[in-house]
């Protein structure tokens, strides 16, 4: 429901959705968000729709940041989000070309 939501695909979803997005059927789906419910990581809405609870939002945020950490870090050679570079494209262009010149270093 985290991703759903971060990737602008709603808000609050119906047991369809879920069952599209994972493949479990819905009466089964139903079952694992009423759960998710009692727990107080999703809320029902007056419609009838499952939301993100502020509890859960932030556990799968939590989740989301540890399963997706290897892919959301710098990769080898590139600055992390916090480098000086970030502060206008002159520094960024600067940041570029002396990690460039680095690797060259120690390519020699």
């Amino acid at each position: 429901m985290f991703w759903i939501k971060g990737e602008g695909l709603g808000e609050s979803v119906d047991p369809s959705l879920i069952e599209r997005f994972l493949g479990v059927e819905a009466k089964m789906g139903v079952k694992y968000l009423d759960r998710l419910v009692a727990e107080d990581l999703l809320g029902r809405t007056s419609d009838g729709l499952y939301e993100l609870t502020v509890s859960g939002h932030k556990l799968g945020a939590r989740v989301f940041a540890d399963e997706f950490a290897d892919l959301t870090r710098p990769g080898h050679g590139e600055c992390g989000p916090d480098c000086w570079c970030h502060a206008d494209p002159d520094e960024a262009e600067a940041c570029a070309a002396e990690r460039a010149g680095e690797l060259h270093l120690r390519d020699s």
